[in-house]
């Protein structure tokens, strides 16, 4: 409202044929103080969800609307008239609240520590014994998956098929490489095939296709962490893919956290920014030229910049990619088995693309022996 709507100019009298009479103030001493009527108090109930109401033109709350924005006066004083100064800000306005981590980063911490130890036990001891770490991680994986599918959407992918299938893909990658990956995989399709026809025709080919996406998505991309363990260095390999993998999501959090201001992906994951990108690309080049560098025989380290770089790409988009799923089934986690992260699957999912990329660029850069 700008100030011509509050009065004539001195002078004029109080309003033309087309004015009302002129509010009370001290420029209209004629006029009785008693006249005036205070402004009514706006609500300070906050406001709804409904877009509809701010597109019609609905009152608004007097409270700020987001964090950032500050108030212009105390939602319990009426609003002040132009003869009146503007008032200081509130001495009680709420500070801006602290950033806040998310999760419980003591749990997520001493989670992530037991798993490591396991891991790397496992890994440096007696590599059958690590096998057997990515099978049961693997069955576990399609137990969440499968479990969510039925709850939010009805699909039953059977998951008997599923499990005994990617458990035998997992071992036959160890055993016989790509060539028994690649059979077990057709193998457990054909399983999830017959095994859902025991069963009424109503919504098989949903719970298939749900199916053969669970075995390629879960056991098939973890076959290939089965494979780097193959080679002579493949202890080395296995913890060079799990460190790079790890430093990457490390980066894109803390970075993220502390600098994010630019979303990278609003409509999949609110969360993630590209300043947090950055941080993963930079912290998983470093890791990779030293991993490169020091555990892979005949590595150098400017392969292991470019391994950081691709591991950065596919990390993020395997996290962006469950991010898409757990949005469509209306989740925020996959489980809760592992306190501070959720469940197996939402641990997995940086790491399920990242290990035929890791594969890949190693077999390139060093052999596969």
């Amino acid at each position: 409202m700008n100030d011509s709507s509050w009065g004539a100019p001195a002078g004029t009298g109080f309003g033309g044929p087309d004015q009302g009479p002129a509010p009370a103030g001290p420029a209209y001493e004629g006029r009785q103080a008693a006249q005036t009527r205070p402004m009514p108090i706006v609500s300070d109930v906050p406001a709804g969800d409904n877009q509809d109401d701010h597109d019609r033109g609905a009152a608004q709350p007097s409270g700020p609307l987001f964090r950032d924005e500050t108030p212009h006066e105390h939602p319990q004083e009426p609003m002040s008239s132009p003869s009146q100064p503007a008032s200081a800000p509130s001495p009680r306005q709420k500070p801006r609240q602290k950033k806040s981590a998310g999760r419980d980063l003591g749990a997520a911490i001493g989670v992530g520590l037991g798993l490591g130890a396991v891991i790397i036990a496992s890994l440096f001891i007696w590599k059958p014994a690590f096998v057997g770490v990515i099978a049961v991680a693997v069955v576990v994986g399609l137990w969440e998956l499968t479990s969510r599918l039925q709850e939010r959407k009805a699909v039953k992918a059977p998951l008997i098929p599923l499990a005994v299938g990617g458990a035998a893909m997992v071992v036959a990658g160890y055993v016989r490489g790509a060539e028994g990956a690649w059979v077990a995989m057709a193998l457990t399709a054909l399983a999830v095939l017959v095994w859902r026809m025991t069963e009424p025709p109503e919504g098989y080919l949903k719970d298939v296709t749900a199916g053969v996406f669970a075995a390629f998505y879960v056991p098939f991309l973890a076959t290939f962490v089965a494979m780097l363990l193959t080679a002579d260095d493949g202890p080395e390999r296995v913890l060079t893919f799990l460190v790079l993998t790890v430093v990457s999501d490390t980066g894109a959090y803390a970075v993220g956290w502390r600098f994010g201001k630019h979303k990278l992906a609003p409509r999949i994951s609110p969360g993630k920014t590209r300043e947090g990108l950055l941080g993963a690309v930079a912290f998983a080049m470093g890791a990779g030229a030293l991993c490169m560098q020091f555990l892979i025989d005949d590595g150098i380290w400017w392969q292991g910049l470019l391994l950081g770089l691709a591991v950065a790409a596919s990390a993020t988009l395997g996290d962006l990619g469950e991010s898409m799923i757990k949005r469509d089934l209306g989740i925020k986690d996959m489980g809760t088995l592992l306190p501070g992260h959720g469940g197996i699957m939402d641990r997995l999912d940086s790491l399920l693309p990242t290990a035929p990329v890791v594969w890949l660029l190693l077999v390139l850069f060093v052999g596969s022996a």
